[in-house]
């Protein structure tokens, strides 16, 4: 990480990589560009230091983690969500009023700008196996210029009113969503028994 750190000229990028290597465990490839597409979101949408802002990242991979750290976006302050489309990419979107509109950006990886990029992209693309070294110096070379974007007018959606029940099948209480008598656990309990009833074969 020290040779990698000594690639950085900015400071505030070095600072950013030093608190995030803790937190997600080493210095990723997928970790490094949470962090630049976090700071062209910063610059794009004005965000100011400790600004709210929600994020979607659409993968699970070291994505989302800069983004937990650097903006205190995670997922059980509803910061963060992460859908899992097996994308290098993620939208930031700014806090506003419910009902109302606030700006957004989605960023992504571009395959196309990569290309430049022959070790990167054949990281990117999985045709050969590059090591997160060689691959975070090529991005650190490259800066903003692997990455395209666009800016969004997103609504702000109204917040529900949190509904608590008891399920009628476990007791438990739960969070009820559209007036249903169970939890989840138990309709996904009810639904993997039905399968296992229609696809068992009993002995005559």
């Amino acid at each position: 990480m020290e040779e990698m750190l000594r690639l950085i000229a900015d400071p505030e990028l070095r600072s950013q990589v030093e608190r995030v290597v803790p937190f997600h465990g080493y210095l990723s490839t997928g970790a490094f560009i949470g962090i630049q597409m976090f700071n062209i979101a910063r610059r794009e949408l004005d965000i100011k230091e400790g600004e709210r802002i929600f994020v979607t990242c659409e993968t699970y991979n070291c994505l989302p983690d800069p983004f937990q750290v650097l903006a205190g976006a995670t997922i059980g302050n509803k910061g963060l969500t992460i859908k899992d489309h097996g994308k290098m990419a993620a939208t930031v979107v700014k806090r506003g009023e419910f009902g109302k509109k606030t700006r957004g950006l989605r960023i992504m990886l571009d395959p196309a700008k990569t290309a430049q990029y022959p070790q990167l992209h054949a990281w990117f693309m999985k045709t050969c196996k590059v090591p997160h070294p060689e691959a975070v110096s090529i991005l650190i070379e490259a800066g903003e210029s692997v990455y395209s974007w666009e800016v969004l007018e997103v609504e702000v959606p109204d917040r529900p009113r949190k509904v608590i029940a008891i399920c009628e099948r476990c007791g438990e209480s739960f969070i009820q969503r559209e007036n249903e008598a169970l939890c989840q656990a138990c309709l996904d309990g009810l639904a993997a028994e039905s399968h296992k009833s229609c696809c068992s074969n009993p002995e005559d």
